[in-house]
């Protein structure tokens, strides 16, 4: 059985206009602990409603919750919220949100808001948590003397490590990161980025890594899982999917990436992401494919490309 195993997961938003099909019956896996897996796609696409399904980080108008999510074995969805809340958020799963810079309380110190979670819980002494909090600032490259500071003492890629270790700090099974290098400039990327890559060799840490720049995620994971409108079109391994894509939006994705040893131009994608209350009836699609035809207008299956990758598109019926 997969580490995490997300089998036909649903979530759904309640608006006077109708449902907002956020996440819309999605299935994917990560296989072995160690592992790190990117769900890449524009805007709108449902990254960030998958993460917050996952931990059950759940506004008020949630229409439709249903699925499953297994990780290493358990099966977390028919744990009562409170269970759910005491034996798995940031014990077994834990996240650094999208705009992670802003979460941090400006007026406590670091060192408090890092030990917060484990002295409420009571799973260690004061020594020990102290002892926790320095060990995990060294591990993400930064000097026991932040935990005496501020945030705005910090910079924002300080703060963003900050953010990083503060998940880390009940040492959960999966780290869910939602567009952790967003708000920062590309050499501080580049740091944040650095600093998975190597929690993931020396700590094999366990990632499922959300993001728009399909580039990172070539940089940082095993397997690449492209979004669009609520739905996954392609799955596969990062080298399948980068250097051998299927799906038409996926074929879009990279060639938005500028090319450094290429003199060929970086193209986009016109139009916009479906509207997620009444997305099209067919492919959700087929309104910006430069591949469309008669087919597309039924929902696509889907269709297995090659062991451990599959693509949503008629191209590929048999």
């Amino acid at each position: 059985m997969p580490f995490l195993d997300v089998r036909d997961l649903t979530l759904h938003y309640a608006t006077p206009r109708g449902p907002v099909r956020a996440v819309d019956g999605v299935s994917f896996a990560i296989e072995h602990p160690g592992e790190a897996v990117a769900v890449v796609g524009e805007s709108g696409s449902g990254k960030t409603s998958l993460a917050a399904a996952i931990m059950r980080l759940l506004p008020s108008n949630v229409a439709a919750y249903t699925g499953q999510v297994w990780l290493d074995g358990r099966d977390l969805m028919p744990l009562a919220k409170e269970e759910f809340r005491k034996s798995v958020r940031w014990r077994e799963i834990a996240m650094v949100p999208q705009g992670a810079l802003n979460t941090l309380n400006p007026v406590m110190r670091i060192g408090k808001q890092v030990t917060e979670r484990p002295l409420l819980e009571k799973t260690m002494t004061k020594a020990e948590v102290a002892s926790r909090a320095q060990s995990l600032l060294e591990m993400v490259g930064l000097p026991k003397e932040v935990l005496d500071r501020y945030p705005h003492e910090l910079s924002g890629g300080m703060k963003q490590r900050v953010a990083i270790a503060m998940a880390l700090v009940m040492s959960p099974k999966l780290l869910i990161l939602d567009e952790p290098t967003s708000a920062l400039d590309v050499s501080v990327q580049a740091q944040v980025m650095n600093l998975l890559k190597t929690l993931k060799r020396d700590q094999g840490l366990t990632m499922l890594f959300i993001t728009h720049d399909i580039a990172l995620a070539s940089d940082l994971c095993d397997r690449i899982v492209v979004a669009y409108g609520g739905e996954h079109v392609e799955t596969g391994g990062s080298e399948g999917v980068l250097l051998r894509p299927k799906h038409p939006y996926t074929e879009k994705l990279i060639a938005s990436v500028p090319k450094l040893k290429e003199a060929a131009q970086p193209e986009f994608l016109p139009g916009a992401p479906p509207d997620l209350v009444s997305p099209p009836s067919g492919c959700r699609f087929a309104p910006r494919c430069p591949r469309v035809f008669a087919a597309c207008a039924k929902p696509p299956p889907a269709f297995t490309i090659s062991e451990g990758h599959v693509a949503r598109c008629w191209l590929y019926q048999t």
